[in-house]
């Protein structure tokens, strides 16, 4: 393992304006890539004369390229700095990005959506690996909570944009749009994004054995599955409310996206708050301790509502209420357990941001799909998906704070009230 970095003081200059905003775009790049295009699915299948599983294969490729490249991108970050790596993978992801949008065929395109990811992947691991590097604390909890906000409402935005783009512009003019904004995540990083990894602080030799590290770290361990679990909490939220709203609750489509707005505001409030409560250094996990039972209570209220409402003993409706709540509380967690998760990588930060992206993506992967098991005209699935992530997540959390309970320097970077 590298030597461990500078401490630095919570007060450090060095992440301005121009600079999160740039690692927040580069954060958004997977959601972004992959929500955005997603309504363009018909025109692809019609275009390119092919069949709906290899349409599918074009998303596939592209979240199986997106959990690789993380992994990938993180350690060798942590051997040779974060500004090579992130330079190589946006420019990388570029070129990919414009043979997508020429794609002669499906299977170039599958091909091409796959390099885009695995190359635009470093964009997502360290953009949260550059703000470990620079600040630590509550300042990193700050940071942390502007990018996990993005990271979340970005898959939210991204799908209601390319709705409205298709059937108006093509699916290659929808992947341009996309091209575009992979343009400027190349251009923010070559612009804003300095080597925040010093050579003394560099792991000795490239190792990929320093991620299966983090998983013997279970206070580590025990964050980041927080993350991820609240992660899939929202996911099945994102992935079922489609039929859930319009099927389900037999609301017409502009309800549906008034839902999905409102719900958006949710994240956002929860979001700028936490930032608000890191500048007051109110412990991140005080906040979770607080934002987790809420998801909870919320998942568990919704799955009530469902219950009683094929039983014929309350309207389906009204499950919004709880579910505002739910994703709101996400909004309040996400940030902050990223946050006290890379606090315990210091010295492999490429690598633990690694894990974090990797365990977010793999259960947000899991969990979509099941909340449509049952068929569409059930929420049901939903539910249980929902609650039972949420669940885990609280388990997670508990098991994290057991060990730093016992071993506190774990979280020297804040005041363990």
């Amino acid at each position: 393992m590298g030597r461990e970095p500078v401490q630095r003081t919570q007060g450090e200059p060095g992440l301005g304006l121009g600079l999160l905003v740039a690692l927040g775009v580069l954060a958004a790049a997977g959601p972004l890539s992959v929500d955005f295009y997603l309504p363009s699915f018909p025109q692809v299948l019609e275009s390119l004369h092919t069949d709906a599983t290899s349409v599918q294969l074009t998303l596939t490729g592209f979240l199986v390229g997106l959990g690789v490249g993380q992994v990938a991108w993180g350690p060798l970050s942590d051997r040779f700095g974060r500004r090579r790596p992130l330079l190589i993978g946006s420019s990388a992801a570029v070129v990919a990005a414009a043979v997508a949008v020429c794609a002669p065929n499906v299977e170039v395109l599958i091909a091409a959506r796959f390099v885009q990811a695995v190359a635009g992947a470093a964009g997502v691991v360290l953009s949260r690996a550059v703000i470990t590097d620079r600040a630590q604390g509550f300042v990193a909890a700050r940071m942390l909570a502007v990018l996990q906000t993005i990271t979340m409402v970005a898959p939210i935005i991204a799908p209601i944009v390319g709705g409205l783009l298709a059937g108006r512009v093509s699916w290659r003019g929808v992947l341009a749009i996309v091209l575009a904004v992979t343009v400027l995540q190349a251009v923010g990083a070559f612009v804003f994004v300095r080597e925040s990894l010093p050579a003394a602080d560099r792991a000795p030799r490239l190792r990929y054995t320093y991620v299966w590290q983090l998983f013997a770290r279970p206070g580590f361990l025990g964050y980041a599955a927080t993350v991820a679990f609240t992660f899939g909490t929202m996911m099945a939220y994102i992935s079922s409310s489609s039929f859930v709203y319009q099927r389900v609750l037999g609301l017409p489509p502009w309800a549906y996206g008034l839902g999905f707005a409102l719900n958006a505001v949710g994240l956002l409030i929860g979001g700028a708050t936490s930032v608000r409560l890191a500048r007051r250094k109110v412990h991140p996990a005080r906040v979770i301790a607080v934002a987790l039972p809420v998801a909870l209570a919320g998942s568990l209220a919704i799955l009530g509502i469902v219950l009683a409402a094929q039983a014929g003993g309350a309207p389906a409706w009204l499950l919004v209420i709880p579910l505002w709540f739910a994703i709101t509380a996400v909004g309040f967690t996400q940030g902050n357990a990223t946050a006290l998760a890379m606090e315990q990588s210091r010295g492999i930060a490429g690598a633990g941001s690694a894990v974090v992206g990797g365990l977010m993506f793999l259960v947000g992967g899991i969990v979509s799909p099941l909340g449509g098991l049952a068929g569409d005209d059930t929420a049901l699935p939903f539910a249980i998906v929902m609650a039972s992530s949420a669940v885990c997540a609280v388990i997670a959390f508990a098991v994290a704070r057991g060990v730093v309970r016992r071993h506190p320097e774990l979280e020297e970077g804040y005041s363990i009230g």
